[in-house]
């Protein structure tokens, strides 16, 4: 049960933030999702950098990490909205948008998790 609510508290946190920056970056004009692309984006540096250091420094109990890497990070990114996002770009036939954007969240999300867990070296 604590395990459940490290998750829910953590989510939350992370869900919320995601939110806020969707409301203030995401463009209704154009369509393009920046606040989601970068909280996608962060989201992968954060739980790179939270699980490198915690392999590294074994300083995070497996409850810190819980909250923070599935919680926090899970409920921080959002693959439900990107692929949600690119079936907009697809049904309007922006097939220029749904390359550029998924292309980039993919290569800059991967860099972002190495990039993390080389900061936590």
């Amino acid at each position: 049960m604590k395990n459940l609510l490290l998750v829910f508290v953590g989510g939350g946190f992370g869900s919320v933030l995601r939110y806020i920056i969707g409301k203030y970056l995401n463009n209704t004009e154009n369509g393009i999702p920046y606040g989601t692309f970068l909280a996608n984006v962060l989201g992968s540096l954060f739980i790179g950098f939270i699980l490198g250091y915690a392999l590294k420094h074994n300083s995070l109990s497996a409850n810190q990490t819980l909250l923070l890497a599935t919680g926090f990070c899970g409920g921080f990114t959002t693959f439900s909205s990107f692929a949600y996002e690119n079936h907009v770009f697809l049904k309007s036939g922006d097939f220029t948008s749904f390359a550029i954007y998924t292309i980039a969240s993919f290569v800059l999300g991967f860099l972002a998790v190495f990039s993390g867990m080389y900061l936590a070296k």
